[in-house]
């Protein structure tokens, strides 16, 4: 599949909701963005750039949500605007890392991707979930990652170390809010056809002296290798965020839904 796929939807699926989404101005929070607004939602979104051509979120907070100044200062817009909240997806996350394993992780860069892949979504439902448990109902969706499990030692050791513990932080989330009326799922992405893909790309090269076609085979091949022959598209990630936190997902709870093109070589 060369192209983005096309999907359609119930343009009421989801009226009346209130959705945020962070890190919704590229690559899969963009998409899923797209995804809701088509679906009827109101939907906010934040992040450190603006927003693209064409997005129109009905809210958009301009923030560094990696920073508890900017989540403070989402959720304090966030809830003036709305009052409260019915979906929150936490897309936001990436790495700046540079190659050269371990030992080139300083204190400041383990910050920065704890901040960023983990503490942003700790963060924002320490201050947006009251308003999910007083209502009885929500869902929250964290984007983690496969690299979880699969980390590519050589450039992103912290960022899936992070997503490891956002991992384990949905798990225990769910435990505590389910019986109070709000779900709480993760998906974890494989190798996804996104900028910041191609900046993951571009760093590995600049740092092993060779070119970007053979710094994305060898994240491929670091990987295990993608059994249906491509990485996933933004759009596909988006409907699976969109069916969770649908009531069609209803009995779906606590779970971390996979989309890797089957890269995971396990059950």
């Amino acid at each position: 599949m060369k192209t983005a796929p096309q999907f359609s939807c119930d343009p009421r699926e989801f009226a009346g909701k209130r959705v945020l989404v962070t890190g919704g101005t590229k690559g899969a929070g963009e998409a899923i963005v797209r995804r809701f607004i088509a679906a009827g939602a109101r939907v906010a979104t934040a992040a450190r750039s603006t927003l693209p051509e064409g997005l129109s979120p009905d809210l958009f907070i301009q923030a560094d949500i990696g920073s508890p100044d900017g989540t403070e200062k989402l959720s304090t817009a966030l809830l003036e605007a709305y009052g409260g909240i019915d979906i929150i997806v936490h897309n936001v996350g990436g790495s700046s890392t540079p190659g050269g394993g371990f030992a080139a992780i300083t204190d400041e860069l383990w910050s920065q991707e704890l901040n960023l892949n983990l503490l942003a979504a700790v963060r924002l439902d320490r201050a947006l979930l009251p308003t999910m448990i007083r209502q009885g109902a929500g869902v929250v969706v964290h984007i983690s990652s496969i690299q979880r499990t699969l980390p590519l030692h050589e450039s992103t050791t912290a960022y899936a170390a992070a997503k490891a513990a956002l991992s384990a932080y949905s798990k225990a989330l769910s435990k505590e809010l389910g019986p109070q009326g709000v779900r709480v799922n993760s998906i974890a992405p494989g190798w996804i056809n996104t900028t910041a893909a191609q900046k993951l790309v571009k760093r590995m090269a600049e740092h092993a002296g060779t070119d970007e076609e053979t710094a994305r085979q060898g994240i491929v091949d670091s990987l295990g290798g993608i059994p249906i022959g491509r990485a996933a598209w933004p759009e596909e990630v988006a409907e699976l965020a969109a069916f969770l936190a649908s009531d069609r997902a209803a009995s779906i709870h606590g779970a971390e839904l996979v989309i890797d093109g089957g890269t995971i070589p396990t059950l």
